[in-house]
């Protein structure tokens, strides 16, 4: 298993200086890990940065709260993209999915999607604000606007990733949706157990720590 191919290398803290994100380039280039994820400030930094590469660009839409207007995750989706964003990480309305909104969850998604076009649309639910059965909603939902990936966290929220979400999540979507831990994986016991219950995709800042088979410290991503 490549488990660096698994790693969205991540920052997204509001704070982040040039020099931190040149950081999580370098480091991305050398591990070869999947992606960067980074804010939509730093896109076509990175994008200019990872040309040669074969490792993707990554942004968040609508980060971290999901509550813009749909039409505001659409431009900045499509913005972004028009940067060199290879792949969009977009937030859910939340507060729809409490209310059981789901035509608004799913049109607030769809937005997203049909302005991201080819590009790989990831649906962030924040599994630690929703029930089991609203995250299974979420999901659904995601998969009706033709997301590509279905996400468990912004990193930002209560809590991250758990086994027992990614599983539900995995049940939910079946095999062939992209299914994101992001959230509290510091660890290659952590990235492994995320994996065996069904993701496909990890995001962490820890993703040198886990490389290096260390265990991060708790206050990453």
């Amino acid at each position: 298993m490549n488990l660096n191919k698994y790693i969205d290398h991540t920052v997204l803290k509001a704070d982040t200086p040039k020099a931190k994100v040149q950081q999580i380039i370098d480091e991305a280039i050398q591990y070869d890990f999947m992606s960067v994820c980074i804010n939509p400030t730093w896109v076509s930094f990175a994008a200019e940065k990872l040309a040669a590469t074969d490792v993707k660009v990554c942004t968040v839409i609508g980060f971290p709260l999901g509550a813009n207007m749909s039409a505001v995750k659409a431009f900045e989706a499509s913005e972004a993209i028009k940067n060199g964003a290879d792949e969009v990480d977009m937030v859910i309305n939340i507060g729809a999915a409490k209310d059981g909104d789901w035509d608004l969850v799913e049109s607030d998604i769809q937005a997203v999607v049909d302005a991201s076009g080819d590009v790989l649309t990831k649906v962030i639910i924040e599994t630690s604000l929703l029930t089991d059965e609203e995250k299974v909603k979420a999901c659904q939902a995601a998969v009706r606007a033709g997301a590509d990936f279905v996400k468990t966290s912004t990193g930002f929220s209560t809590a991250g990733a758990t086994v027992a979400d990614i599983a539900l999540m995995r049940q939910t979507v079946g095999p062939d949706l992209g299914v994101k831990a992001s959230g509290g994986v510091r660890s290659i016991a952590d990235a492994q157990a995320m994996i065996d219950a069904g993701a496909t995709r990890l995001g962490t800042s820890n993703g040198v720590d886990i490389m290096k088979g260390n265990v991060a410290d708790g206050n990453g991503y």
